[in-house]
């Protein structure tokens, strides 16, 4: 992590979707705050935090927002997804229903968020694998048979929560790098070059590569 959080080159905006009561605030602070909050009352709106890591010889700004309670509302809007380069899908690995509906979840992030976004699903709660409800096998398979990658976490006791935000980062890193090489323009690079709100390099060592919604 960066001693200074402003010194970054690049800027990348990844959305926390899945049901409610998954764990997807308790990641997001356990990956940018290392805290975990034993209260689980839902809040209502939009949070995102930032923390910048090293991919790479790059630093990396990683912008994770979080529905924060929308998702029991349906009430999420195009804006979360806007230029969204990156997303974390949530299943609670103890509770099935939240498993089953992945698909919709999916349906929704690729309806509003660029096709070439990277995804990754995310099986929360191994700390209560006594009650395990969703074979890790049948998540893995899901996520292969779809293009996702995967992994399952305890925002508890921290297991693999930096893998799963690292990984993600690491391989938008990857497909930037790939695309730049691909563009004839070199600072004008993006996931989605159609796409003036993809994520781009930074113009100077200290410039975002996109302006934070």
């Amino acid at each position: 992590m960066s001693s200074a959080e402003e010194d970054y080159n690049f800027v990348f905006k990844v959305v926390l979707i899945g049901e409610s009561g998954v764990g997807k605030t308790n990641l997001l602070s356990r990956f940018t705050r290392n805290e975990f909050n034993h209260d689980s009352r839902t809040t209502i709106g939009v949070e995102f935090s930032t923390r910048t890591i090293l991919v790479g010889d790059a630093m990396v700004k990683a912008q994770i927002w979080d529905t924060a309670g929308l998702e029991r509302y349906r009430a999420i809007t195009s804006a979360y997804y806007r230029g969204a380069v990156g997303a974390l899908v949530v299943f609670d690995i103890t509770k099935h229903q939240t498993y089953d509906v992945v698909d919709r979840w999916l349906k929704e992030l690729y309806d509003h968020a660029e096709a070439s976004i990277v995804v990754m699903l995310v099986g929360n709660k191994t700390d209560l694998a006594q009650t395990r409800e969703v074979p890790m096998e049948e998540a893995k398979m899901f996520a292969d048979n779809n293009g996702l990658l995967f992994v399952e976490t305890s925002a508890l006791d921290s297991t693999n929560v930096e893998q799963a935000f690292e990984t993600i980062l690491k391989e938008i890193f990857h497909k930037v790098q790939k695309q730049k090489q691909r563009s004839s323009q070199s600072n004008t690079v993006s996931l989605a070059s159609e796409s003036p709100e993809s994520t781009a390099p930074a113009q100077t060592e200290k410039r975002p590569c996109c302006v934070p919604l």
